[in-house]
């Protein structure tokens, strides 16, 4: 009997699994402990949590699980639409904004078409065009910051899709309002520009790259309650775009594609201010220490402008089992071939201040 392989699609021998951050429950079952006793600092999940509104709501919303979901998202959509200023025809709803970046895949990718990002960006990205038979280009960075002027030199007339994060996951490099404004207005007719804001609410002089949707370009803004609204689980995230392209992704959603408890917790957390600027004060004082660790230490890291930090220490894999070993989870990046490089979340001060007690001992 033949494989299965060998009647699976060609490009799917080599796709490449993404990996996530190592579980709590397998990290403690591995250790023998409890898993209170382990620290995650792996997954740039919120440390506060979910949203105590979004919590509260999605407790009422359990009672009425047995109804299928508002099926276009409406009133998410909605919502989420008034606080940009725009119209609910301009964003879709995504089981995680990572769906929505396979939703443009399906949309405007062909077997050798061609995509562009830069070295060291989200890998997901690469892992898309490699399920959709595409190649990916990729262009190299100058101190972990994009060089947009080859990414901009790499267009042919088989790239179809641009993806750029800022700030960038893992390097948290972010690229100034500026020059991501002259990126995209440079970038040729017939080439959707992705634009990757996981870690957006973050920022302190957030770029306002909504003017390109507003002015008619073919930009997608990708954004998500994963990160500071603390509902990772729930997988909700979304794009924004002008309506006629919006209207071509929703040709490719499936129905139901987010849940309906998923839905109204995120519409709670978005009226959640309190929660945002208690995130927000504790990733900002967090990153500063350890950062100012990092430096005592002299260790080399590059800033970040995310919820988490990228640091240097020499053997990334080796730190990382040692750091297991102490119950605390933090993120290689052999995958991004970036073997000397760790990539820590903003935990709890309490949690900092054990990783880096951790870390010293790992290091020495």
């Amino acid at each position: 009997m033949t494989s299965i392989w060998d009647r699976a699609n060609r490009q799917l021998h080599d796709l490449a699994v993404y990996e996530p951050g190592k579980p709590i429950e397998e990290t403690a079952r591995e250790l023998g402990v409890d898993p209170n006793e382990i620290i995650k600092l792996a997954s740039n999940e919120n440390s506060l949590g979910p949203s105590p509104k979004a919590v509260a709501t999605m407790r009422a919303a359990i009672e009425s699980a047995q109804l299928y979901p508002d099926g276009s998202g409406r009133y998410l959509r909605k919502a989420i639409a008034e606080r940009l200023g725009l119209g609910a025809e301009n964003v879709i709803l995504g089981n995680g904004s990572n769906e929505v970046i396979e939703f443009i895949a399906h949309a405007f990718l062909n077997r050798k078409d061609e995509v562009i990002t830069s070295e060291y960006a989200f890998i997901a990205y690469k892992l898309i065009a490699q399920l959709f038979d595409a190649r990916t280009i990729e262009t190299p960075t100058i101190n972990f910051q994009p060089d947009l002027d080859r990414m901009l030199s790499a267009v042919t007339p088989k790239t179809k899709i641009i993806f750029i994060a800022n700030p960038n996951n893992p390097t948290g490099a972010l690229i100034a309002r500026g020059n991501i404004d002259n990126f995209v207005d440079h970038v040729p007719d017939g080439v959707i520009t992705v634009l990757d804001e996981a870690y957006f609410e973050f920022l302190d002089d957030p770029p306002d790259t909504l003017r390109h949707v507003r002015d008619g370009r073919d930009v997608v803004v990708l954004r998500t309650f994963s990160k500071i609204h603390g509902l990772a689980s729930l997988r909700v995230g979304y794009g924004i775009g002008r309506p006629e392209l919006i209207e071509v992704l929703q040709k490719t959603r499936q129905p139901f594609n987010v849940n309906g408890i998923a839905q109204i917790g995120a519409l709670a957390a978005l009226e959640d201010e309190e929660h945002l600027r208690k995130t927000k004060r504790l990733v900002d004082s967090g990153r500063a220490y350890f950062e100012n660790e990092f430096r005592a230490m002299k260790l080399k890291f590059n800033p970040s402008a995310g919820n988490f930090v990228f640091v240097n220490v020499s053997n990334g894999p080796a730190v990382f089992k040692k750091l297991l070993a102490m119950k605390i989870i933090v993120r290689p990046l052999l995958g991004y071939s970036l073997p000397e490089w760790l990539r820590i979340t903003v935990g709890t001060m309490e949690q900092n201040e054990k990783c880096i007690a951790a870390l010293k001992k790992a290091l020495s």
